[in-house]
């Protein structure tokens, strides 16, 4: 269930007001927002606006800019399958059309359900375990595209 418009304020309020970097900026504060929420809703935009100084367009062009921030919430689960250059060569192709397959989904973004939320990422790190994707932020690695589907389907199992 959504939070209500004051709930969400306090919270975006409270973030961006605890962030440890010394120099707090408009982009400092969206990211504490999507730290704290896992996105950016309107009601930020308008509390980093008026923290700031600044107006609500001036934060929408910094949020828009950068391709990691979400304006809706993600799923109840994040799915990211690598597609870096090791992991591509390795069948990362295989394991992504079979996840896609599983999500019902042609590219990134969230299930019908809105359930999981899937992305493409570059590069998660972890080369020697390639192909690889990252299920809530837990690698799983030299998956065939078999296992990657298993652990869809268990991750659904568990809701």
């Amino acid at each position: 269930m959504r939070p209500t418009t004051e709930e969400l304020r306090e919270r975006v309020v409270k973030a961006i007001n605890h962030q440890k970097r010394p120099t707090v900026t408009v982009l400092s504060s969206l990211l504490a927002v999507q730290d704290e929420l896992g996105y950016i809703p309107d009601e930020a935009m308008e509390e980093v606006a008026t923290l700031m100084d600044t107006t609500i367009t001036g934060v929408w062009g910094v949020a828009s800019f950068y391709p990691n921030f979400r304006f809706t919430p993600p799923g109840n689960h994040t799915v990211e399958v690598c597609w870096g250059p090791t992991c591509h060569l390795t069948g990362a192709s295989h394991v992504l059309q079979s996840v896609l397959d599983e999500l019902g989904l042609e590219g990134q973004g969230d299930t019908e359900d809105h359930e999981i939320s899937f992305k493409f990422n570059t590069c998660l790190g972890a080369c020697s375990r390639a192909p690889l994707m990252s299920i809530d932020h837990h690698m799983v690695g030299n998956l065939t595209p078999e296992a990657a589907v298993e652990r869809i389907r268990s991750l659904r199992q568990t809701d």
